[in-house]
């Protein structure tokens, strides 16, 4: 691995080597620690949404890029790629879910309750008779 006098993490990879990635700011593990997770979010073209693809394990931010890029971009067209520690992603509780509930009346944002073709079907119907 990293010897004591390079400032650079060796690898046989030749795009980490090629990243001259510092692993000074890298903690190392002891026994039975995790590096930490990433959120991945992908891309496919510029002004697209990003969308959340899955995950990495990595040690550092510069590395997890390295990982969601091998992992999430190889196969498919993409334009940019973010990764964000896991432990900086905020959720609602389960127990909240009553802040979404809509009421009745509040149907006709709904595109679903708009029958369009069944009305047009009746019309012309009432046409023909």
């Amino acid at each position: 691995m990293a010897e004591e006098n390079n400032e650079k993490i060796d690898s046989l990879d030749p795009r980490i080597m090629r990243a001259s990635l510092d692993h000074s700011d890298i903690d190392p593990l002891e026994s039975l620690d995790q590096f930490q997770t990433f959120e991945v979010f992908h891309q496919a073209k510029r002004g697209a949404q990003h969308q959340h693809v899955g995950i990495v394990h990595a040690p550092n931010p510069e590395m997890a890029l390295l990982y969601a890029k091998e992992q999430y971009a190889r196969r498919g067209v993409t334009a940019n790629l973010w990764v964000v520690p896991s432990k900086y992603v905020f959720a609602t509780s389960y127990f909240d879910d009553d802040m979404f509930d809509t009421t009745p009346e509040k149907i006709h944002r709904d595109p679903a309750t708009y029958k369009v073709m069944d009305k047009i079907k009746e019309y012309k119907e009432r046409q023909e008779a």
